[in-house]
């Protein structure tokens, strides 16, 4: 494994890069075309470019890319095509660039990406090559967060044109519309030996600093070394609107060492009555119970030179 600073120095010396982008994403197929000319622009030409029109195909695409040991891959999409991207790129010498095509574009925001097309190009350009941490959960390795309750029904029902219209609002819409029929949960959180059981409608275990487009916590970060499990609401449905609104109006306020937050560099076990779908980065995959687990600087990505990588 090169270092980081050996690593940007062969991708700024126009080393191997490869351009991956999901035309499936929200925008990845309208601006498809304005990110080729806005990179071109920018001075940054790719070895071999692949526009990716099937989602299935994608885990193929970048396993062929990886094959040819590039310096940098750019992938273009949202947080289920990052994540997809994540598992490949993992603990390996390359570095990911991102632009942000998708609805909500967490893992971007983590990494204090610009989500507008030409601020993201300005990264890849300038950018430094950062270490962030992942996480892992049912054989998969994820970017930025696991959820279980509402946000998986989300997940699994909000209408792909809706999303394509709307944005992140379609999210707002469909859990508005699934909210009152939501039935509460218990959760059991097993983390370092400590048992926490909880009523909730809603709990999240974050790798990441963002949900729904917003902060959760004004200090938590891709690159703290910790796993950051927390509820929004109790058993009651107002509860869970309050405590949304709250997300959305007091996150950035916030900070990891509240009450709220259960936060661990360790292996975190979810067990739910009734077993329950599991959202992991927008995808629905398996059912609670869950181990989920950390992976220390596994990923390294362009990013800001403002952004902070201890």
């Amino acid at each position: 494994m090169r270092s980081k600073q050996e690593l940007e120095a062969a991708i700024r010396a126009q080393g191997r890069t490869a351009l991956v982008v999901n035309t499936r994403s929200r925008r990845g197929r309208r601006l498809f075309a304005k990110a080729r000319r806005l990179l071109a622009e920018a001075g940054l030409e790719f070895a071999e470019v692949h526009p990716v029109f099937d989602p299935a195909r994608l885990p193929q695409v970048l396993k062929e890319v990886l094959g040819r040991k590039p310096d940098l891959v750019v992938v273009g999409g949202g947080d289920g095509t990052i994540a997809e991207a994540v598992g490949h790129l993992a603990q390996q010498d390359v570095a990911l660039g991102v632009l942000p095509l998708g609805t909500t574009n967490n893992f971007a925001r983590s990494l204090e990406l610009p989500v507008k097309l030409a601020g993201a190009v300005g990264v890849l350009r300038e950018g430094k090559v950062a270490d962030v941490d992942l996480g892992f959960v049912a054989g998969k390795v994820f970017a930025n967060m696991v959820s279980v309750g509402l946000s998986a029904q989300v997940a699994e029902q909000v209408p792909h044109a809706l999303k394509r219209r709307l944005g992140r609002a379609a999210y707002g819409l469909t859990a508005a519309r699934l909210m009152w029929r939501h039935r509460p949960f218990t959760a059991v959180v097993e983390v370092e030996g400590r048992t926490h059981e909880m009523v909730t409608h809603q709990l999240n275990i974050a790798n990441g600093s963002h949900h729904s487009g917003r902060r959760f916590a004004g200090d938590a970060s891709p690159d703290d070394r910790l796993l950051n499990v927390y509820r929004l609401g109790d058993r009651s449905r107002l509860g869970l609107a309050a405590a949304t609104v709250a997300h959305v109006v007091a996150g950035p306020r916030r900070r990891l060492a509240d009450e709220m937050f259960i936060n661990t560099s360790h292996e975190v076990r979810v067990t739910t009555d009734p077993p329950l779908p599991v959202d992991v980065d927008g995808e629905i995959r398996g059912r609670t119970p869950v181990t989920i687990g950390l992976l220390p600087n596994a990923l390294r990505v362009l990013v800001p030179h403002t952004f902070d990588d201890t």
